[in-house]
C-alpha cells in the first residue's frame, strides 16, 4: 500500500517541502477555507470506525505557481501524493483544539506541480473512535483548498472517491479503549495498485459526495496545526534478525537499535492468502494491548509498509510457511525536533541514565506530550510537567511548539464549572486530577516555559483560565488549602502518601506562578490576592505539619513520607534550619514513584547536597540503568499494578535529566529567556562534567574539571547576554582564583583587574562572579 519508493522523505526534505506557522492564535478558532471548498466523502461511507477512503483529483495547469499553499483538514489522518510522489506522510492531528473544532494543515505544493496534467491523491484514515487524545467528529470527510495561479482548487463533487477495499478489521485482541487507532489489516489481493499515480484509471470510481461548506458540524471551525509534520526516516536495516521456526511458519525477531516508534516494512515472495502479523515486543506495554498490523498476501513478489506506528525494541514478524523474505526493514517516525543540548560526566551510570531519559522523551513527544507511546499516547500533565524541563535541556526550539499546544488545549477544554482536566483532547475521559492540574500551573509548569523562553504570549493566553480554576480552591480555618478530590483523587502511585502536606506544596507553587504571571501582565489586584494566600500557607504550613523532626499531617498514620519533605524544599516552604532533619528522611524513606521522586531528588540540590542527590539517584535508578531496556519505566518494576500497570517507557521518569544540566552542570536562566544566565555547578563527588544548553541567543557551554587541589570551570556563552558564574566552596575556600590566566582573588582578597568580570556578594556555598559580557571564560580555583 505505502511502498518504499514513495516514502523516502527525510527531515531536511520535509522542511523544504512543507511550510508551517508555529505561532497561530491558539485560543480563537477561525474559518480559513473559502465558501467554494466542500467537505467530501464517499456516498457509501458508513462512518464506522477504521475507514480508509481514497480521493483523487486530476487537473491541468499552463504555468507553474511560485507558491501553492494548500489547506487540508480531515478526521483523522491523511497521506497526500502529487503526481505519484508522497508529499505528506501521516498528516493531520488528532481532534481537537477544543471540544468542538478541528485542526487543519498547511503545505506549499508548488514545487511538486508540473506543466500540464497533475494528480492529487489523498488517503484518509478515519479513526471513528474516541480516545484519550482524540475526540471523534463521528463522520469521515476531507476538506481541501489550494490556490494555483488565478484559480482555486477545492474539494468538491468533481473529485473521485473510493473506499479502499484492502483495509479491513483484524480479529481480537484490539487496541485498548484509551487508543482511538485500530489495528491495521491490509489484504493485498484487493489492492488498488498505484491508485495515487498519474496513470491510474479512476473512471469506475464514484464522484465524491459533498457534505457541506467549511464551518458545518461536526467539524466546525479550525485551528492551524501548531507543530511540524513528523520526522520520518528512510527505510533502515534492523540491527539483527533472528528466526524462530514453528510447524506453522517462522517468527522473525528483528532488533531495533533502541526503543523506537516505527512503521514496519516487508518485501516478500508468497502464495496468495497468507496472513502475516507484525507487532513489537511491547505489544502489551503497560499491561494493555496496543497497535499491531496484519498483511494478507497476493501471489508473487510484493512489498508493504504499515501506515500505523508502534514502539518497541524489536519488531516481530510472523510469516506462514511458503512466505520467502526478500527484505525486512523499518522506518522511524517521531516528533520533528533535534537533540542539540548535551551533558556528560565521568560517572557512566549518570551518562547511561541520561541517555535512557532522552530515549524515553523522544518517544513521548508526538501529537501531545504523552505519558507513554503505547498504552495511552495521552497528555497526562504529571508527565508533561516533568517533560517540560527535559525538553529545555535536550531539544531545539521546535519542541517548544508542543508545550504551547499543550497549554492551549488544556485551557480550551476548560469546563463551564471552571475545572481543568486532562488528558485532552479526549472523547473518552472527563475526570479532573486536582494535584496534577496544580503541578501544571505551578512554577514547574507553564511558568517554567516562560522562564526558559520569555514567551509572554502563552502566559497571557492561559492566565484567565488559570485564574478561574484557582477560584475553585479554598483555604480552611487553619489557613491551609482544602482538599479537592476532583474526578480522580490521585497524588502519586505507591503507598504511604501524606496527601495534605503534598497538596499544600502544589497549591503554594501554583499561587506563586500565578502571582508572578499576574505581576508580569499588570494584574496588580490578582497579585495581591495570590500573595496573601501564599502568606497564609507559609505562615501555617510548618506550624501544623512540622513536629520538630518531620512533616506529618494530623490524620496520616503511615511511615514518614519523603514525598512531602522533598516538596516542602522545592516549594520553598521548608526553612533552611530544617534541612538537616529533612536530609535524614530523604536518605532513609523510599515510597515515591518515579513521578514525585524527581522533586525528592531536586530537594537535595536545593539543599546544596549534590553528593546525597547523586547517591539517591543511583540507588533508585539502579535496576533501570542496569536493565537491557533502553527507556525508563513507569514505576520501579514493570507490569506491577502498584505502579499503574508499569509501562517501560514513561514520561515522568526522566526527571534526573533536568537535574544533571540545571544543577550538576549548573546552567539555568537567571531571568526569563536567558537574558541573564547563571552557571552554579554542584558536581558532588564527580571530577569531570561537560554540558551544552541551547538558549534563544545561542549555546551556553561549560566544562568542569576537578583534581585534588584545583577546580577549573571553562565557559562559553553568547556575547549578547550577561550572567553569573559561580565557584563552589562547599568544603574549602580557594586560596587563589584566576580568570583567563589573570589572578583575581588571592589570600582571601579580591584583586579584580578584569573589565567584564566582577566579584559580587555570594553565600557560604559560592563565590559569585558577575560576567557583564558573554564570551569565553576560564576560571581556575586553587585550594
Amino acid at each position: 500500500m505505502l511502498k518504499s519508493n514513495q516514502l523516502k522523505i527525510g527531515f531536511l526534505g520535509l522542511l523544504l517541502l512543507v511550510s508551517f506557522s508555529f505561532f497561530p492564535n491558539f485560543v480563537n478558532a477561525q474559518q480559513p477555507f473559502s465558501k467554494q471548498a466542500q467537505w467530501i466523502t464517499v456516498s457509501d461511507a458508513t462512518n464506522k470506525p477504521n475507514q480508509w477512503i481514497c480521493f483523487r483529483k486530476i487537473f491541468k495547469i499552463s504555468q507553474l505557481p511560485k507558491k501553492s499553499m494548500a489547506k487540508i483538514a480531515v478526521d483523522s489522518k491523511y497521506w497526500l501524493w502529487i503526481n505519484g510522489k508522497l508529499i505528506i506522510n501521516e498528516g493531520g492531528l488528532k481532534r481537537g483544539p477544543n471540544p468542538n473544532d478541528s485542526y487543519y494543515d498547511e503545505a506549499d505544493l508548488a514545487k511538486h506541480l508540473q506543466i500540464g496534467q497533475n494528480t492529487i491523491a489523498i488517503l484518509v484514515w478515519y479513526f471513528g473512535k474516541n480516545g484519550f487524545s482524540h475526540k471523534s467528529s463521528g463522520k469521515a470527510g476531507l476538506l481541501f483548498e489550494t490556490p494555483i495561479g488565478q484559480t482555486n482548487l477545492v474539494s468538491n463533487a468533481t473529485w473521485m472517491a473510493q473506499i479502499h477495499p484492502s483495509f479491513g478489521e483484524t480479529k481480537e485482541p484490539f487496541p485498548n479503549f484509551r487508543l482511538s487507532e485500530s489495528n491495521i489489516h491490509f489484504d493485498a489481493r484487493k489492492d488498488l495498485t498505484n491508485w495515487f499515480s498519474n496513470t491510474y484509471n479512476d473512471s469506475k470510481w464514484q464522484s465524491a459526495a459533498e457534505i457541506g461548506q467549511a464551518g458545518i458540524e461536526p467539524w466546525n471551525q479550525f485551528v492551524l496545526r501548531p507543530i511540524p509534520q513528523w520526522q520520518t526516516s528512510d527505510l533502515l536495516n534492523y540491527v539483527s534478525q533472528r528466526k524462530v521456526s514453528t510447524p506453522n511458519g517462522d517468527s522473525i525477531i528483528a532488533k531495533l537499535p533502541k526503543n523506537l516508534s516505527v512503521v514496519p516494512y516487508l518485501k516478500i515472495n508468497s502464495p496468495e492468502g497468507q496472513l502475516i502479523d507484525m507487532r513489537t515486543d511491547n505489544y502489551k506495554g503497560g499491561s494493555e494491548y496496543n497497535v499491531r498490523s496484519e498483511y494478507v498476501t497476493r501471489a508473487g513478489d510484493q512489498e508493504f509498509e504499515s501506515p500505523a506506528y508502534f514502539n518497541g525494541h524489536e519488531v516481530r514478524y510472523f510469516l506462514p510457511k511458503g512466505v520467502k523474505v526478500i527484505a525486512l526493514k523499518y522506518r522511524e517516525t517521531r516528533y520533528n525536533t533535534q537533540e542539540i543540548s548535551t551533558f556528560r560526566c565521568d560517572d557512566e551510570f549518570l551518562n547511561k541514565l541520561r541517555q535512557k531519559a532522552v530515549n524515553t522523551l523522544n518517544l513521548n513527544l508526538r501529537e501531545v506530550i504523552s505519558d507513554c507511546p503505547d498504552r495511552e499516547r495521552a497528555a497526562w500533565m504529571a508527565d508533561a510537567t516533568i517533560n517540560f524541563g527535559e525538553i529545555f535541556y535536550t531539544y531545539d526550539a521546535t519542541s517548544h511548539d508542543l508545550i504551547r499546544k499543550t497549554a492551549s488545549e488544556l485551557v480550551n477544554w476548560q469546563r463551564p464549572d471552571s475545572s481543568l482536566y486532562f488528558p485532552v483532547p479526549a472523547g473518552s475521559w472527563k475526570n479532573e486530577l486536582p494535584s496534577q492540574v496544580l503541578a501544571t500551573i505551578s512554577t514547574y509548569g507553564f511558568w517554567n516555559h516562560y522562564r526558559f523562553t520569555n514567551d509572554t504570549a502563552t502566559l497571557k493566553m492561559i492566565y484567565p483560565n488559570v485564574k478561574k480554576y484557582l477560584s475553585l480552591w479554598k483555604l480552611d480555618t487553619n489557613g491551609l488549602v482544602k482538599h479537592r478530590k476532583g474526578g480522580w483523587d490521585w497524588i502519586d502511585w505507591g503507598e504511604n502518601i501524606d496527601v495534605p502536606v503534598i497538596e499544600n506544596c502544589w497549591y503554594y507553587m501554583a499561587l506563586d506562578a500565578s502571582a508572578k504571571t499576574a505581576k508580569l501582565l499588570g494584574y496588580d489586584a490578582d497579585t495581591t490576592e495570590y500573595s496573601l494566600k501564599m502568606r497564609s500557607i507559609r505562615g501555617n504550613f510548618n506550624h501544623y505539619f512540622w513536629d520538630g523532626k518531620q512533616y506529618r499531617s494530623v490524620n496520616y498514620k503511615g511511615p514518614t513520607d519523603e514525598r512531602g519533605h522533598g516538596m516542602a524544599v522545592v516549594s520553598g516552604l521548608a526553612e533552611s534550619s530544617q534541612y538537616e532533619a529533612i536530609r535524614k528522611i530523604l536518605n532513609t524513606e523510599y515510597h515515591a514513584s518515579p513521578y514525585l521522586e524527581k522533586y525528592v531528588l531536586e530537594a537535595f540540590f536545593i539543599m546544596q547536597d549534590a553528593r546525597g542527590g547523586i547517591a539517591r539517584i543511583k540507588k533508585r535508578y539502579k535496576e533501570m540503568v542496569e536493565s537491557p531496556l533502553t527507556t525508563l519505566w513507569e514505576g520501579w518494576s514493570i507490569g506491577d499494578p502498584k505502579w499503574g500497570g508499569g509501562t517501560y517507557n514513561h514520561g515522568w521518569t526522566g526527571g534526573p535529566l533536568t537535574l544533571m544540566s540545571e544543577y550538576i552542570a549548573g546552567i539555568s536562566p537567571l531571568t526569563s529567556g536567558y537574558k541573564r544566565f547563571k552557571i552554579f555547578p554542584q558536581i558532588g563527588n564527580l571530577n569531570q562534567v561537560q554540558a551544552k544548553v541551547e538558549t534563544p541567543y545561542g549555546f551556553i557551554e561549560t566544562k568542569i574539571q576537578r583534581t585534588k587541589n584545583e577546580l577549573v570551570i571553562s565557559t562559553k556563552t553568547p556575547t549578547t547576554i550577561a550572567g553569573i558564574i559561580s565557584i563552589p566552596i562547599h568544603e574549602n575556600i580557594p586560596t587563589q582564583i584566576s580568570c583567563n590566566g589573570k589572578v583575581i582573588f588571592k589570600d582571601e582578597k579580591y584583586l579584580g583587574g578584569l573589565k567584564d568580570v566582577e566579584l559580587i556578594p555570594g553565600d557560604e556555598h559560592y563565590f559569585n562572579f558577575e560576567v557583564k559580557k558573554g564570551g569565553n571564560y576560564d576560571f581556575k580555583a586553587v585550594f
